[in-house]
């Protein structure tokens, strides 16, 4: 533990990042009582999932804090818990139509466009896919994979670091690091496809269920998460961080990403109460306002 190192103001933003985690986590539990006791129950799970996504991300930041020969393991359970949230982000989607028959029956005719980030967004000569219940099929299987993958790369990956062939600072070509690193990479690239594709296809459907602020905060701790950590990694790696002693370049910028992760995931897990917060009925298009006007006034 570092606190016995630290000085008052040390000391002092500790605790409030402290406080702020523990602050995030409370607002969790009353929002996942909240889904638990309003929402059906075949959405609970998944909304229940999401929301738990900055709260852990938080936690995860806060336990490395304080323990800094843990920031490996937390660093790979937020990583493993997010991409199963990826996953269950396009399965949301897909529940906030009305589930999987009821979205192939208003789509029947219509086409996704998969020329959208961030594989092929400058590819607009693409042409559009059928929807049907085989390209469904592709698009949950190509989230499914890295909810998968992603976990079995992080066992990997620690069993290697056990055996001292896995350090995450050595990316030269001999080392595991680098390897493992572009293939979770090219992972994430894969899985976040097809729930862009989704978000094309249904933003405008679900409008009245605040999918486009949901989609913002889904892809605001995507960026926090990963892009923030890795440019940290990367100023860290050469010496744009300066050390500090008894700190290295390395751990300054694993404290950094760590202390802006609990205040970004703080913020988010407020505002995340205030998007998921209502009341949640099938959805049916036609009767969409008529729907919220219903909501207003069984609020209570």
């Amino acid at each position: 533990s570092l606190s016995a190192g630290l000085d008052l103001p040390g000391r002092f933003l500790f605790a409030i990042l402290t406080l702020m985690t523990l602050i995030a986590n409370v607002v969790f539990v009353e929002e996942a009582v909240y889904i638990y006791r309003k929402i059906p129950s075949s959405k609970r799970l998944i909304i229940i999932w999401i929301n738990a996504a900055a709260p852990v991300i938080a936690t995860t930041s806060c336990i490395g804090m304080w323990i800094p020969r843990s920031t490996m393991f937390t660093d790979f359970t937020a990583a493993v818990f997010f991409a199963i949230v990826i996953h269950k982000f396009l399965l949301m989607m897909i529940k906030e139509c009305g589930g999987q028959k009821l979205l192939l029956r208003r789509f029947e005719n219509g086409h996704f466009k998969i020329s959208t980030g961030p594989c092929c967004c400058c590819c607009l000569c693409l042409p559009h896919v059928r929807i049907t219940r085989r390209t469904l099929f592709w698009l949950k299987l190509g989230t499914f994979q890295f909810a998968f993958l992603r976990p079995v790369l992080m066992f990997l990956s620690i069993v290697l670091w056990t055996n001292g062939n896995y350090t995450f600072y050595n990316l030269s070509p001999k080392g595991a690091a680098i390897w493992i690193s572009c293939f979770v990479g090219v992972l994430t690239i894969i899985a976040l496809w097809p729930v862009a594709i989704m978000f094309q296809q249904v933003r405008t459907l679900l409008t009245c269920k605040k999918i486009i602020p949901k989609f913002a905060l889904y892809q605001f701790i995507l960026i926090l998460n990963h892009l923030q950590a890795a440019i940290i990694n990367i100023l860290a790696m050469q010496r744009i961080i300066r050390c500090a002693p008894p700190l290295s370049s390395s751990a300054r910028g694993a404290y950094m990403t760590q202390q802006l992760l609990i205040m970004e995931m703080f913020l988010i897990t407020l505002i995340s109460r205030v998007v998921y917060r209502r009341r949640y009925d099938d959805l049916e298009p036609p009767e969409c306002t008529s729907e919220e006007a219903g909501d207003n006034k069984e609020a209570p």
